[in-house]
C-alpha cells in the first residue's frame, strides 16, 4: 500500500489530508479529494467516470461501487494477488485527471506552475 499512496503523492499538488480520523488517508488536490486510503482493509477509494466504473466493476472482482461514497462516481479497490498496484495505477490517474480537470483554469494553471 504505500507504493500506492507515495505514486498518488506524485501528482502535481497532491496532499495527504486526515479529515476522518488517523486511519483513514484522503490524497486531495486544491482540497478536492480524489483518493481515499483504508490501510487496514487494503483498500483505496477513487473517482471515476461512470462508464467505466461499471466497466472496471465487470472486469474485476476487487473493483466495487464506492465504501460511503457516491455509487456511481466512485469505486472502492481491493488491492491484493489478484489485483496488484500495477492495475491500480491507472485507475489513481483517471481519478486524479477528472478532479484536477474539474478546477477553475487558474487553479490548474497554478498547480501546474509549481515546481
Amino acid at each position: 500500500m504505500n507504493n500506492i499512496i507515495e505514486y498518488c503523492l506524485t501528482k502535481k499538488g497532491a496532499v495527504k489530508d486526515f479529515p476522518f480520523g488517523p486511519d483513514i488517508l484522503v490524497i486531495k488536490v486544491a482540497g478536492k479529494m480524489f483518493a481515499l486510503i483504508f490501510e487496514s482493509r487494503n483498500t483505496i477509494n477513487l473517482k471515476c467516470d461512470p462508464v467505466i466504473a461499471e466497466n472496471l466493476r465487470e472486469q474485476h472482482e476487487n473493483v466495487q461501487p464506492g465504501y460511503h461514497m457516491n455509487k456511481k462516481h466512485w469505486n472502492t479497490v481491493l488491492i491484493n494477488e489478484s489485483l496488484d498496484e500495477s492495475d491500480v495505477l491507472p485507475m489513481i490517474d483517471h481519478s486524479y485527471d477528472l478532479v484536477f480537470g474539474k478546477l477553475p483554469k487558474s487553479t490548474r494553471e497554478a498547480i501546474m506552475m509549481r515546481i
